[in-house]
């Protein structure tokens, strides 16, 4: 596996460099596994990506790098350390640095000379592609997607320039068969979304949620539903709640913050059993925090988000395929269940593009879970009727002639008027938390990787199912004997992997992105288990599955 970085200010197109060459990289049917960082500014400042591709797949980024595409000197001053023995920068002939790996070329003016100085990233890409010995072959086709003829032409020509600059230094094997998909978590949940029979989605724009709605208003008259950008997440919500008591099937997305501002209308959805999937892409906080940061922090908030009681189900994430297959589940549980599900994303899931197998629509089915009450008397409808189940019927408003659907925030009864009757409230705590042990037949175990019999176990949720992949292959290689639970599902808990392992291992290791362990301690009150010893990281940078193979060698094992 090979690794690129590119690394400059913000506006200098590192953006536009890196999804042309990943795009190529992908075609050539390389496996990628690409991941930002990037500062909450639109100018200036230290930003960079990171490529790293194979031939085999990748499920985590890599402290090591190969290749560095310096637009700036900070770029090369702040990375240089990271190069492997045989690694080299490519720099813009203009800038002032003095290292024997540097490798100066005349980015700039040659852009210029071809007559558009915005295609100077291509002669950097030219370059690069050439140091692996990579051929032409897609990046024409690639280019002329992105721009218009004549910018294509231009980018085009930049790139047999650079390519002409340098000589080959690494091998790999392109293989022109491309059956994968290029994409991110954010994008894998719309695409879930829209899969899953999604009509409405509100929000309000957040980083790192928003490309969610990004995309779905990009697709929205293909995919005929409605897209709509809110005034704030109070209305976003309030909305989807709305939409989805009128028989759409509705769904809202947002960050920490804007989850905070969401609570009461949670509470709204819970107490009238109103189906509704709400995405909280994690960042790091309190309050604003690290806008454009990582972490795994919101998992305690969500559990118990909004005051009083109510049934939900919490589940995370693990990478783009089971963000989009997770999704097309959320919604079909909201529904059967007519209560909230929660799904937990974070910005490096959100931001990570990664190749991944196409999605398998024979998979995936869409349930409504709507009742039939033609046989009602007029306006004998009981929207809140206690069953057997727990789940009472549900229409949608104005779709039965002299049938009316009540709603309201406050208790009631089983026709939905209001009540203060102690014996009704029972009645419907009851019914609506009968839901979570219904829920026990829908929760997933967690994927279970490494030994058959482990002596450690690591365990882990959402966007550490990468890392933890690789880093459990690392230390299995050295014998350490090690098996990794990675969480999906995270409310209600499912409890019969941990249980097993838990009995036979001499350790167990939770490895988060929150500085509390709040998966730990979840297990804990759901179980009784306690974690040994923790990896925790909380600086706003994900976890690699290098540095948890470090940490497990210098203070596990």
């Amino acid at each position: 596996m090979y690794n690129i970085l590119i690394g400059g200010q913000a506006g200098q197109g590192m953006d536009t460099l890196s999804i042309l060459l990943e795009k190529i990289l992908k075609r050539k049917g390389l496996y990628i596994f690409s991941n930002k960082d990037y500062m909450s500014r639109v100018r200036g400042g230290h930003n960079f990506i990171q490529i790293r591709f194979g031939t085999e797949p990748i499920h985590s980024h890599h402290p090591n790098l190969d290749v560095i595409i310096a637009l700036n000197k900070d770029t090369v001053d702040l990375h240089k350390e990271r190069l492997n023995d045989n690694g080299v920068i490519i720099c813009d002939e203009s800038l002032d640095i003095e290292n024997p790996r540097v490798i100066k070329i005349p980015m700039n003016k040659l852009a210029r000379d071809i007559g558009n100085a915005k295609v100077f990233g291509s002669v950097a890409m030219g370059a690069c592609l050439k140091l692996f010995g990579l051929s032409f072959n897609k990046v024409k086709e690639v280019f002329d997607e992105k721009f218009e003829k004549e910018t294509s032409n231009s980018n085009y020509k930049a790139f047999e320039k650079g390519y002409e600059l340098l000589e080959q230094n690494f091998n790999i094997d392109e293989n022109l068969t491309d059956n994968n998909l290029l994409i991110n978590s954010n994008q894998a949940i719309a695409l879930g979304a829209l899969a899953g029979g999604l009509d409405f989605y509100s929000a309000y724009p957040m980083t790192p949620s928003t490309s969610i709605m990004t995309y779905l208003s990009q697709k929205q008259n293909d995919a005929k539903i409605v897209v709509e950008q809110a005034e704030d997440e109070i209305a976003a919500i309030n909305m989807a709640i709305g939409g989805s008591y009128a028989g759409a099937r509705s769904m809202t997305g947002t960050s920490g913050g804007g989850f905070s501002l969401m609570t009461e209308a949670l509470g709204l959805a819970g107490v009238t059993e109103t189906p509704l999937v709400v995405v909280d892409v994690q960042r790091p906080g309190p309050a604003t925090g690290l806008p454009t940061r990582t972490e795994q922090s919101d998992l305690s908030f969500v559990l118990t988000a909004s005051h009083g009681e109510m049934p939900r189900m919490v589940l995370a994430v693990r990478n783009p395929e089971d963000a989009f297959y997770q999704t097309v589940r959320a919604l079909n549980i909201a529904d059967k269940y007519q209560m909230l599900v929660i799904i937990l994303n974070d910005q490096y899931m959100a931001d990570v593009t990664q190749t991944v197998e196409t999605f398998d629509l024979s998979k995936v089915t869409v349930d409504r879970y709507l009742s039939d009450v033609s046989d009602y008397e007029p306006f004998e409808y009981k929207r809140y009727e206690p069953s057997e189940s727990g789940i009472s019927k549900r229409i949608i408003p104005g779709k039965y002639e002299n049938q009316v659907v009540l709603a309201d925030s406050d208790e009631h009864n089983k026709y939905g008027h209001i009540t203060e009757s102690s014996e009704v409230r029972i009645s419907m705590m009851d019914k609506r938390m009968k839901r979570l042990d219904l829920l026990k037949n829908e929760i997933q175990e967690p994927e279970y990787f490494g030994v058959d019999e482990p002596e450690i176990l690591l365990v882990g949720w959402g966007s550490m199912y990468g890392p933890l992949k690789e880093a459990t292959s690392l230390l299995n290689k050295e014998n350490k004997k090690i098996g990794t639970l990675v969480f999906g599902d995270l409310y209600p808990l499912p409890t019969k992997l941990l249980n097993k392992y838990s009995d036979s291992v001499k350790t167990i290791v939770n490895v988060e992105q929150n500085y509390t362990g709040q998966l730990s301690k979840l297990i804990r009150q759901e179980t009784g288990i306690g974690c040994d010893k923790s990896i925790l990281k909380y600086d706003g940078r994900q976890l690699s599955g290098y540095e948890i193979y470090k940490k497990m060698k210098g203070e596990v094992l």
